[in-house]
């Protein structure tokens, strides 16, 4: 009797304030940082704004890079970068010298035609912007640097460039839309396996288990050759991209170990039981990445929600927000939301929790189970709230029942249809809450066996859930005899709301 859910669980995210240092220290957006700094008026650039190759050793020394024989590699990679999010603007050589590009500059000791860099406006909102400005730039370098992780290698298209220095894209049978659309479904899958395992902190996810997420299908028992085949060149593939994505910012990459690939081949084989699984590649999402591959989500119009995304909105919305949340981060939620109403609201909160709980549309019951346990959170407080619904049909068993557990005096005693009516209503929401089976059983059986006769009365309760919650008592009762009375109680309640 589930509703609609989010497709994702919540994520915990850090402060914006956290993101945006790890966003400045993230090593690439570092590097262009110091070279947005570093150029001036002298440094050249061709038409795309790329450093002009004369420029790259000295671009490399800034960076401390000069030794490194990816020196160079790295130098052009963060002043693209540099360029990509607005840190440096250049202008095209065509504008500098009003030709068609294609003349040569004096002095240019032979190139084409360079254009010059100025220092760009995001480059100052670094130090003096806000957190949120300082992510969105970061943002604007994830998106570049994604497009490059897409991007087919050199080596792939190397003898499909023209004299004129075009690419025959589709003789490289290259999608990039395709290729694109691969990398967000692998991000989202280590974006949910990430969350599902408690956050990064529990430990990186193995490139072959990544893989296998997004090749192997869901039903398949023992993989066949040909799918294992598909994992090892998706591991490959994505071994790739990570190195690129790495720099960024977004994950935190151990690469499969090259040993393999001459053991193996040119491709590394999945491990098998007794190998050392790290040796193929370990990939842990960090908490700036969690972030990116969400805001990525919510761009694509995917439902991606975050812990305190509800704190500002009213009772009605927290309550069916957190519907399907995880016990932690419901509470976790609901305390946010209380926090924003203060020790003074506290009585005001409860009103408006206890008023959001009624309804009788499917979501309801699991309202209202929610509505009591952010009742707790309230605390004392809430008592005059509570009481004021003790004669209220849907709210007065949940009354009675946190007044109860806090041992408050003159709780009065509920009517049998209240309590036949509350019954029902615990059982419907924790079935739409789909929770564990066993304590589920464990539920009906309890309820059920309260009181005596309790399926020669329970069709009879006013309630739109009754005939199904008596079907799934019927289903999980563990006692043959009690089934089967739940099953004619079901019958006699379907016939009830036909009548």
């Amino acid at each position: 009797m589930s509703a609609e859910r989010p497709s994702l669980p919540p994520v915990r995210l850090h402060t914006e304030a956290e993101l945006a240092r790890d966003a400045l220290a993230a090593p690439l957006l570092a590097r262009a940082v110091r070279l947005a700094r570093w150029a001036g008026p002298t440094t050249r650039v061709g038409a795309g704004g790329e450093l002009v190759e004369a420029q790259l050793p000295a671009a490399a020394q800034h960076l401390g890079l000069g030794d490194d024989e990816d020196g160079i590699a790295y130098a052009s990679e963060a002043w693209r970068l540099a360029v990509d999010t607005g840190l440096v603007d250049f202008e095209d050589p065509q504008d500098a010298d009003g030709t068609d590009g294609a003349e040569e500059t004096e002095g240019a000791e032979g190139t084409d035609a360079e254009g010059t860099v100025t220092a760009g406006e995001n480059l100052a909102l670094l130090t003096s912007g806000s957190p949120q400005d300082v992510l969105a730039i970061w943002l604007d370098g994830l998106e570049a640097v994604h497009a490059d992780a897409t991007a087919p290698a050199f080596d792939d298209f190397a003898d499909l460039i023209g004299e004129d220095g075009s690419v025959d894209f589709d003789a490289l049978d290259w999608d990039p839309e395709e290729e694109a659309d691969f990398l967000d479904g692998v991000l989202g899958n280590l974006y949910l396996l990430t969350l599902s395992e408690g956050g990064p902190a529990e430990g990186p996810v193995p490139l072959p288990a990544l893989a296998a997420s997004v090749v192997v299908p869901e039903d398949m028992g023992e993989p066949t050759d040909e799918v294992l085949e598909r994992v090892s060149e998706t591991m490959m593939r994505l071994d790739d991209q990570f190195r690129v994505l790495e720099p960024i910012g977004i994950v935190e990459y151990r690469p499969v170990d090259e040993a393999l690939l001459s053991e193996e081949g040119e491709e590394a084989t999945p491990p098998a039981d007794d190998e050392d699984v790290t040796r193929y590649g370990m990939v842990r999402l960090t908490p700036l990445g969690l972030y990116g591959i969400r805001e990525r989500m919510l761009e694509a119009g995917v439902d991606a929600p975050a812990v305190g995304d509800l704190a500002d909105k009213g009772a009605d919305v927290l309550l069916d927000g957190i519907a399907y949340y995880p016990e932690e981060a419901a509470r976790t939620e609901v305390g946010l939301w209380l926090g924003r109403r203060g020790a003074e609201g506290a009585e005001a909160a409860a009103v408006e929790l206890l008023g959001a709980a009624r309804g009788a549309d499917r979501r309801a019951p699991l309202r209202r189970l929610h509505c009591q346990q952010a009742l707790a959170l309230v605390g004392p407080e809430a008592e005059p709230a509570v009481r004021a619904v003790l004669d209220d049909p849907e709210l007065g068993g949940l009354a009675r029942v946190w007044l109860a557990e806090r041992g408050a005096a003159d709780v009065p005693a509920p009517p049998e249809s209240m309590i036949f009516w509350l019954a029902v209503d615990t059982i419907a929401a924790q079935l739409d809450a789909d929770g564990d089976l066993e304590e589920l059983q464990e539920l009906v059986e309890g309820l059920s066996g309260q009181h005596s006769g309790f399926f020669d009365e329970a069709w009879r309760v006013e309630h739109p859930a009754t005939a199904e919650v008596l079907e799934a008592m019927g289903r999980l009762h563990p006692d043959r005899g009690a089934a089967k009375a739940a099953r004619k109680a079901a019958y006699k309640a379907r016939s009830r709301q036909k009548a």
